[in-house]
């Protein structure tokens, strides 16, 4: 596991927004990051799984942020430029921005990967990401340390015969990663690095390897570490580069 062990108050006053904030890892991120004194903003498609982690973040007594319910995959220009308007009339900045949503698609032969399931999961695992990064960029740079983090995979950064668009996806995670880091160092008070958390005991993780037994992975609790340095004080001038969590 990556060696990182955060002081209670490390994101006190920072607003970050995570996204696929309603389970797996973006659930247990966003209730971390609240622990730690974020108010976090939870986007996500599914409202209910978005207000339980709301709910679970008020009751214990953490800074309560906001529940946006947002489809990544059918969202249109317009509604980027209006979460963006909406986050500053609100809370005047942004300060993280976690990419955690991502979406599987069918792992089979390329062959045998259909135009519509390419298209889907490129949707929303690498252009709903960039209209994300880019609308919302002017914010980021509003805050005096700013950090993006995007969720990677090891099969972005080596593919992998039947990962289809998913590896695809993450090869592009990696380099608009690297694209905006180049962009911003040295510019403007914002960081981009990438995370792999690597196998975690997610439905994610159990719909790509069915006869895997989830008890033997590591918890989406385990693997915070990485994603509390990233986004606190501590990572300042580390830019541009990829983290394994595990």
């Amino acid at each position: 596991m990556f060696d990182y062990s955060a002081r209670p108050d490390l994101l006190q006053g920072r607003v970050i927004l995570v996204t696929g904030a309603g389970r797996g890892i973006g659930a247990t991120a966003a209730k971390t990051f609240a622990a730690h004194g974020a108010t976090v903003l939870l986007l996500g498609k599914t409202e209910e799984n978005l207000n339980r982690v709301y709910d679970e973040i008020e009751a214990a007594g953490y800074p309560s942020g906001a529940v946006i319910p947002f489809n990544l995959e059918t969202a249109l220009p317009h509604q980027y430029d209006e979460l963006a308007a909406m986050i500053e009339a609100e809370f005047g900045r942004l300060d993280g921005l976690l990419h955690n949503a991502s979406i599987l698609g069918p792992l089979t032969p390329l062959e045998q990967l259909s135009g519509d399931n390419f298209m889907r999961v490129m949707q929303v695992n690498v252009n709903a990401m960039f209209m994300l990064t880019s609308t919302l960029l002017p914010l980021l740079k509003l805050s005096e340390d700013a950090s993006v983090v995007f969720t990677s995979s090891s099969v972005g950064r080596k593919g992998r015969a039947y990962w289809g668009a998913y590896a695809v996806s993450k090869f592009a995670t990696e380099g608009l990663m690297q694209v905006l880091a180049d962009e911003v160092d040295g510019v403007a008070p914002i960081r981009a690095n990438s995370v792999n958390p690597g196998g975690t005991r997610t439905d994610m993780r159990a719909k790509a390897f069915p006869g895997e037994d989830p008890q033997t992975r590591p918890t989406p609790e385990d693997i915070m570490p990485v994603y509390l340095y990233l986004m606190g004080p501590d990572s300042q001038g580390v830019n541009g580069q990829a983290f394994d969590a595990q």
